[in-house]
C-alpha cells in the first residue's frame, strides 16, 4: 500500500505562485506513474500534470502549460507541482495520485490510479 499526503496549498493572488508537495510512504514510488489532479466545487476532477512510469517527459493539460511544472524526487519519495502565474480558474482542491501499472494512454484518466492523497486547497483571488 502507498499513502500519499499533499501539502503547500493555500491562498494566492492572481499572478502569484505556490508549490505543492506530495510525500509517499509505505513503499517506494520510483517505478510508479504519478500525477496531479484537481477538482473545483461542482466540477469534475481533471488531470493537471503527470509522469508515466516509463517516461521522464511530463504531460500537462493545455491550460497550465508554461505555468505549472511537475517534478519528482525518487530518493525522497516525493512529487511536486510548481504553480506560477496563477489564475482564478486554478482554484481547486489538488490531489496527487500514483499507480504502479498504468498504461501510457491512461495517464490522464483518474479512474486508473490506485493511490490518492487527501487533497490540498488552492485558492487564487484578486
Amino acid at each position: 500500500q502507498v499513502q500519499l499526503v499533499e501539502s503547500g496549498g493555500g491562498l494566492a493572488q492572481v499572478g502569484g505562485s505556490l508549490r505543492l508537495s506530495c510525500i509517499a510512504s509505505g513503499r517506494s514510488i520510483r517505478g510508479y506513474s504519478v500525477a496531479w489532479f484537481r477538482q473545483d466545487a461542482g466540477k469534475e476532477r481533471e488531470f493537471v500534470a503527470g509522469f508515466h512510469r516509463r517516461s521522464s517527459v511530463a504531460s500537462y493539460r493545455d491550460s497550465v502549460k508554461g505555468r505549472f511544472t511537475i517534478s519528482r524526487d525518487n530518493t525522497n519519495n516525493m512529487i511536486f507541482l510548481q504553480m506560477d502565474s496563477l489564475k482564478p480558474e486554478d482554484t481547486a482542491v489538488y490531489y496527487c495520485a500514483a499507480d504502479e501499472r498504468l498504461i501510457l494512454s491512461s495517464l490522464r484518466n483518474g479512474q486508473q490510479y490506485d493511490y490518492w492523497g487527501q487533497g490540498t486547497q488552492v485558492t487564487v483571488s484578486f
